[in-house]
């Protein structure tokens, strides 16, 4: 997959995400993907201050990414 694709397909990923975040009055951005395999984000919005949002980013965010991108080893949230 070249980079493109995986940028493309991590989009996709956060598009299915998106909806669930901004019910919540949250979002999501893509910072950076490093290597192919190590993907950074930023919670936006009522996200930031959630107590739950570890649970989201493992469950909900990296799940979803590793669906489009198996390759994908980490994704993190950065401040």
């Amino acid at each position: 997959m070249t980079e493109i694709e995986i940028n493309e397909n991590i989009e996709k990923a956060l598009s299915e995400i998106r909806p669930f975040l901004n019910s919540d009055g949250g979002d999501i951005e893509l910072v950076e993907v490093l290597e192919g395999k190590h993907v950074k984000v930023r919670l936006q919005g009522a996200c930031t201050s959630c107590s739950l949002s570890i649970s989201t980013m493992k469950a909900g965010v990296e799940t979803t990414i590793k669906k489009y991108v198996p390759q994908i080893e980490t994704v993190e949230n950065i401040a």
